[in-house]
């Protein structure tokens, strides 16, 4: 039945899809983020529904008579020139029959980010993706949530299989990026009991964050939970719900679970920190001898430890995004995700600014400030875990992007006195303008 209901969705979706490409853009995240054919048992679960979404929506992009703009800011020409990078650095990797494949992964990715900076042209249809998004990760956050509280907290959340976000850490990186958007989507809702269901999936979600037991998802929380306050108008208030959260959570969870966190400060008993930390030594032993482009995808294999890791028998995966940029893409593809990512963050700062005490762009200063906040967890927790290339960063960067330029096009129609209440924008009137404010007439020239 779940084959039939996924499928029919889909392939039912198509014809929306071709005439309205951000219906293709929801579709693709729904099945990108929550992978419902995943959750199949027959046919459905290895169809490959992904590609439909992505090919209906590129032809939907050229036949389609939306207006469509790309927002050339310096952010989205960082992430074009980053994109531009991993290609070639695959060209120049060390193992290119592994990775021109993840390449391809990558691009399809990359791609869809292109469209959704092209399509996603006003406020109703920037909060259809977020909402889609939300409930997409949300579902394994509720759901989560809920095992880990019926359980005691005994046992480990896991995500979807065959998916970027199967593991424990991954799935609880994807979680905590995905809590303020929650936090923008209850602050927007206006029903009540909507607004109380939100808040509900809300606190499960940090639940099965908890419930994973991923330590680098813990020390993205901490950091994270510290933004939100920060970047709250209403600081006692979540202040006060931030302690009186991290105070249930802190004497529901078993013994266990601190025993996991407390290796935090022991890393050196601990195997698994070890086996870590000699993947990033390898990573800096191999950027080292390919400076600039790096190994290219995949360069964390077995053989090449044997040459780069100080422990070369112990194999591990990255588990840092920056580390994992290192080894792949060189210090040059480093400097340029850093540098992508501190652009992403001003971006935010620059919405946070111009947006200030109007009424009529509170919704762009609220989620301003909630995506600078996931991008803060991304940053925090990704130090330990290696999501480089998963999509949901990339999709918040566009989303904030086009929300930069959706501001930009409203500032422009807004009359001087609604500017005026804005520090940043009072500042940039011109003496007429600020001559007609004081007044209420044009200066005279005589």
């Amino acid at each position: 039945m779940r084959d039939l209901i996924i499928t029919m969705i889909v392939f039912g979706a198509v014809p929306f899809m071709l005439t309205r490409p951000y219906i293709g853009i929801m579709i693709w995240s729904w099945l990108g983020y929550m992978n419902p054919h995943r959750l199949t048992w027959g046919f459905a679960y290895n169809m490959p529904f992904v590609q439909v979404s992505a090919i209906c929506t590129l032809i939907g992009l050229f036949i389609s008579k939306e207006p469509k703009r790309f927002p050339w800011t310096a952010t989205s020409i960082l992430w074009l020139i980053w994109t531009g990078w991993m290609i070639l650095t695959t060209i120049l990797s060390v193992n290119p029959v592994e990775a021109y494949p993840e390449l391809d992964r990558s691009i399809k990715i990359q791609m869809m980010i292109l469209v959704t900076f092209l399509v996603i042209q006003d406020k109703k249809k920037l909060d259809l993706v977020v909402w889609t998004i939300v409930i997409s990760l949300g579902f394994f956050g509720t759901k989560g949530g809920l095992f880990t509280v019926l359980k005691g907290g005994n046992y480990m959340v896991w995500g979807p299989p065959g998916s970027f976000i199967e593991g424990n850490n991954e799935l609880a990186l994807a979680l905590l990026m995905i809590v303020p958007l929650m936090r923008y989507l209850q602050i927007e809702i206006q029903n009540k009991w909507i607004k109380r269901g939100m808040g509900l999936s809300l606190l499960l979600t940090i639940f099965s964050i908890v419930g994973s037991y991923s330590r680098g998802a813990f020390l993205g929380a901490l950091t994270m939970g510290f933004m939100l306050w920060l970047k709250s108008k209403n600081k006692v208030l979540i202040g006060v719900g931030i302690i009186l959260c991290a105070s249930v959570i802190w004497s529901f969870m078993p013994q266990q679970w601190f025993d996991r966190m407390n290796t935090i400060e022991t890393y050196e008993e601990d195997q698994s920190a070890m086996g870590r930390i000699n993947a990033w030594w390898f990573a800096f032993n191999l950027a080292k001898d390919h400076p600039i482009a790096g190994g290219g995808y995949q360069a964390f294999t077995p053989e090449l430890f044997l040459r780069y890791a100080p422990n070369p028998t112990d194999f591990h995966d990255a588990h840092s995004i920056y580390f994992e940029v290192l080894c792949e893409q060189g210090f040059v593809g480093l400097f340029l995700f850093l540098l992508l990512g501190t652009a992403t963050f001003f971006t935010g700062s620059w919405i946070l600014r111009n947006t200030k005490n109007i009424d009529s762009l509170r919704w762009a200063n609220n989620l301003g400030g909630m995506l600078q906040v996931s991008f803060v967890g991304y940053a925090t927790g990704g130090a330990f875990l290696g999501l480089a290339y998963f999509d949901l960063p990339y999709h918040l960067m566009s989303l904030l992007v086009i929300t930069q330029a959706l501001v930009k096009d409203d500032l422009k129609k807004l009359p001087i006195e609604e500017l005026a209440k804005n520090p940043a924008q009072k500042a940039r009137l011109s003496f007429n303008e600020l001559k007609k404010l004081q007044t209420g007439k044009e200066p005279s020239h005589a």
